[in-house]
């Protein structure tokens, strides 16, 4: 007899315009399941809470702040977070508290497949918001976002179900 096929873990990354910390939390995710060879395992996307940048690839210094971390080849097109994805992923992570409160008003009513979290809340270092980075000048910012979400998916990618 077969064995029983396992169950792919799956999450949405969820930010205000999707070209920002959503792609680059979805990227480096990518990155590290492709490492720990699990491609396989996860189902993993991103989405905006707002329509400001729907049909844009993510933002230049997420894509050079990525490449400067050895993650390359990762292409996205902004989407807008729709009724379907809370019922098609297991977690929508949101960035802050502003994305938390988009999704929630976003949410189909009735019962939801999805687990709302915030991604700060994996953060060893407990700091729960990852600040919108695009207003920044230059890309110190980014670098902080993607500090932020190495250690957040880190974390994910290790804990006993992940």
């Amino acid at each position: 007899m077969a064995a029983p096929l396992a169950k792919k873990r799956s999450v949405l990354f969820v930010c205000l315009g999707n070209i920002c910390r959503s792609t680059m939390a979805e990227a480096i995710l990518l990155h590290l399941i492709k490492e720990k060879g699990e491609t396989d395992k996860w189902v993993v996307d991103s989405a905006a809470v707002a329509d400001y940048n729907i049909g844009l690839p993510p933002n230049s210094r997420a894509i050079s702040t990525l490449k400067k971390n050895g993650i390359t080849g990762y292409t996205h097109t902004a989407r807008l977070l729709t009724p379907e994805d809370y019922n098609k992923f297991d977690i929508i992570f949101g960035m802050d508290k502003e994305n938390m409160m988009d999704m929630e008003e976003m949410k189909p009513k009735g019962k939801c497949r999805a687990q709302l979290q915030m991604l700060g809340d994996w953060d060893p270092k407990k700091e729960r918001i990852i600040v919108d980075p695009y207003f920044s000048n230059g890309t110190k910012a980014f670098d902080v976002v993607y500090d932020q979400c190495i250690r957040c998916l880190t974390a994910l990618v290790n804990a006993p179900d992940g």
